[in-house]
C-alpha cells in the first residue's frame, strides 16, 4: 500500500511541476533549470515522508569549482536523475535517445541541452557524439553528467563500466568528478521499495587530465565501486 501511495504521490508532483513549468520553454533557460532543482527536492521530500529515508552527502568539498568538468555517476536507481540537480549547477544529461519522445518531458529534457544517444545502432551522430558535448560545454559553465553502467543496476551487482567514458574522458580533456551514490537499497530498479535506510551521496575526489584511457576507466570503476563497497 505505502508503495502505491508513494508512486501516486510522487508522479503526481513530477506531473504538477511539468505543467506549471511549461510556459519556461519559451523563457530564459535558467527558469526550466530551477524545474528540474524542483524534481530533486520533490524526490528526496518525497521518499522522507513514504520511507523514512535519510539522505547524507559525503564529499562536497571535492566538487570541481571554476574549470568545466564531467560528472561519472553509479545508477541504481531513478533517484540520481533528479537529486543531483540540486547538488551540482544543472548538469547536462547523457540520455537514451527514447527520452526525448516522452511527452511534454521531452520537450524539458530538449530545453536544457540534453545529448542524446541511440543505443541500437552505430551511426555517424553516435560517433560525433563527444563534439556535440564539446559544442554545449563551449556555451556553459555546466557539467556534463552520464552514467557509465549506462542502466540501473542492483545494489549488489558489478558490471564493466561502458567505453564511451573513458572516450569523454579523452576526447574532452577535462577532469573527471566520480560520483558513488547507494540509492538501490532503498529504491531498486525492481522490487520493493525498503524504509528507514539512508542513501549516501559520496562525491569522490576528481580524476586529473592525461592518464591512459584504460587507466583512466580501471581507475574510475576502482573509485566508485570501492566506495559502494563491491570492489574486490
Amino acid at each position: 500500500m505505502r508503495n502505491i501511495l508513494f508512486k501516486s504521490v510522487f508522479f503526481t508532483g513530477l506531473i504538477f511541476i511539468c505543467v506549471i513549468f511549461l510556459p519556461s520553454l519559451i523563457l530564459p533557460k535558467k527558469i526550466t533549470l530551477f524545474g528540474g532543482k524542483l524534481f530533486g527536492y520533490w524526490s528526496s521530500l518525497c521518499l522522507k515522508i513514504f520511507y523514512s529515508t535519510s539522505i547524507v552527502i559525503k564529499g562536497q568539498e571535492n566538487i570541481i569549482n571554476d574549470e568545466n568538468y564531467f560528472i561519472a555517476c553509479s545508477h541504481q536507481s531513478m533517484f540520481e536523475t533528479f537529486f543531483l540537480q540540486t547538488i551540482f549547477n544543472s548538469p547536462i544529461f547523457i540520455l537514451k535517445r527514447e527520452l526525448l519522445n516522452i511527452p511534454v518531458f521531452g520537450w524539458y529534457l530538449r530545453k536544457i541541452d540534453s545529448i542524446s544517444v541511440n543505443r541500437n545502432k552505430v551511426s555517424k551522430e553516435n560517433l560525433n557524439f563527444t563534439e556535440k558535448i564539446k559544442q554545449v560545454m563551449e556555451k556553459t559553465k555546466r557539467p556534463v553528467i552520464i552514467f557509465p553502467q549506462a542502466t540501473r543496476v542492483l545494489p549488489d551487482e558489478v558490471i564493466p563500466f561502458k567505453k564511451g567514458v573513458g572516450r569523454i574522458y579523452k576526447e574532452l580533456n577535462v577532469k573527471c568528478q566520480p560520483v558513488a551514490i547507494d540509492s538501490g537499497k532503498v529504491w531498486p530498479k525492481s522490487g520493493k521499495m525498503q524504509p528507514n535506510k539512508t542513501i549516501t551521496v559520496s562525491i569522490l575526489k576528481s580524476i586529473d587530465i592525461g592518464i591512459d584511457e584504460k587507466e583512466f576507466l580501471n581507475l574510475l570503476e576502482k573509485k566508485i565501486y570501492s566506495e559502494l563497497g563491491l570492489y574486490n
